[in-house]
């Protein structure tokens, strides 16, 4: 049996599709961060982008979501060194630091984003919109993002 694309084929050598497919959806990177500006210590909050779905996890206009959040970032072997307040979870930082994808990655389920969600790993019913938000972000600091599995 062969060995799935991921295990074979290095990040700077894959396909658009195979690329794209390697984004879990956890909507993790969707998440409002904060930077300690005297230790630059990342830090997560539960506060998500206006078009994130908090039920399913998916941006709600992916074609045209830098047409609506113009500083809405996009992953990409160009970039992904750069990226450092991706989660150790993401399958991109995974496989850029050596290791492989874990268990409950969608690949690994037909596609299926269940093995994810009961995992842990999405932030399926974990967030709040920020046109929802009045408060202040430091308020809403969470560490669930960090969390990683093998």
């Amino acid at each position: 049996m062969a060995k799935p694309f991921w295990q074979t084929t290095p990040l700077a050598e894959m396909t658009t599709e195979q690329w794209e497919s390697l984004c879990d959806g956890c909507g993790k990177c969707c998440l409002h961060k904060l930077v300690d500006d005297d230790t630059d210590e990342l830090y997560f909050t539960d506060v998500s982008c206006q078009l994130l779905c908090a039920e399913s996890g998916s941006c709600k206009q992916y074609a045209t979501r830098f047409d609506i959040v113009p500083d809405c970032v996009v992953i990409s072997q160009d970039n992904l060194q750069q990226l450092y307040y991706l989660p150790n979870s993401c399958a991109y930082r995974r496989l850029a630091e050596g290791r492989s994808l874990p268990s409950w990655h969608p690949l690994r389920h037909q596609g299926s984003k269940d093995a994810m969600v009961a995992a842990g790993m999405s932030v399926v019913g974990r967030v709040i919109n920020e046109r929802d938000f009045a408060a202040e972000l430091e308020d809403r600091i969470v560490t669930w993002p960090l969390q990683d599995t093998p």
